[in-house]
């Protein structure tokens, strides 16, 4: 409640009854809290302590290991157009998706996991939420993003994109029912659907799933989005060369 944003609140709110976890957990910018989801993914078996201190890992399950692209699909409604791509109707989509959804997290912790797509405190940034019972997801995000609780408080409320996840039933610390694996992107309201699978290309909303999403929002605002990068390398008497590179998927 002290982010003050109606949008983010109801968006909880809503999957929070819809996915009945046992309990919720949300994480703040603190060291503290990324220290707990390290450990509640050692306590689910998703992750195993290693020899070197405060070092994990963890193993993908066998039939779940790689992005699954006939499972990933756009929701879109009948008169949106987007030439070939994975689609699938958008009503029809969001019906089968919330009904692999209900009740997925009965028993286990939701983790609500903030974060800011961009530097911090810059208009050009995108804030962030997953919502995951995977702590493996969770803690692996932890590491790769901006922690954005703060932000959030900071834009007090506005758009932002949204993951909904579950690993679903973990068997041996894995996902068991790979068979209702699915990850369905929502254009328009800027939201993944992820269930069933721990695979990073699959759950980690934030890295393929969410370059879909800003993709088409650049496209609708006037901006460019990609894997990009602009370095600059600081040489003697104060010199900087500058490069610049591109990582396309292929």
């Amino acid at each position: 409640m002290d982010l003050n944003d109606p949008g983010l609140i109801d968006f909880v709110a809503k999957y929070v009854r819809h996915c009945n976890p046992a309990s919720i957990f949300v994480c703040t910018d603190r060291d503290e809290d990324a220290e707990y989801i390290k450990s509640k993914a050692i306590e689910a078996g998703e992750e195993k302590r290693l020899a070197v201190s405060g070092h994990t890992i963890h193993f993908d399950g066998y039939h779940d290991q790689a992005r699954d692209k006939k499972m990933t699909k756009y929701l879109l409604p009948p008169e949106v157009d987007l030439g070939p791509l994975n689609a699938v109707d958008k009503e029809s989509g969001l019906n089968e998706i919330h009904g692999i959804l209900k009740n997925i997290m009965e028993g286990k912790e939701m983790f609500v996991c903030l974060f800011c797509l961009g530097p911090t405190d810059s208009p050009f940034s995108i804030p962030a939420v997953q919502l995951t019972d995977s702590s493996y997801v969770a803690h692996s995000e932890s590491i790769l993003y901006r922690r954005g609780y703060e932000e959030f408080k900071r834009r007090r409320q506005g758009k932002f994109f949204k993951i909904v996840h579950s690993a679903g039933v973990l068997e041996d610390g894995v996902s068991k029912n790979i068979k209702e694996r699915r990850i369905y992107i929502d254009l328009e309201n800027y939201i993944v659907y992820s269930s069933n699978t721990q695979y990073a290309g699959n759950t980690v909303g934030f890295k393929k799933l969410s370059l879909r999403m800003a993709i088409y929002k650049a496209s609708r605002e006037g901006w460019l989005a990609e894997h990009m990068l602009v370095m600059g390398v600081h040489g003697p008497d104060d010199r900087v060369t500058y490069f610049s590179g591109a990582f396309p998927s292929m």
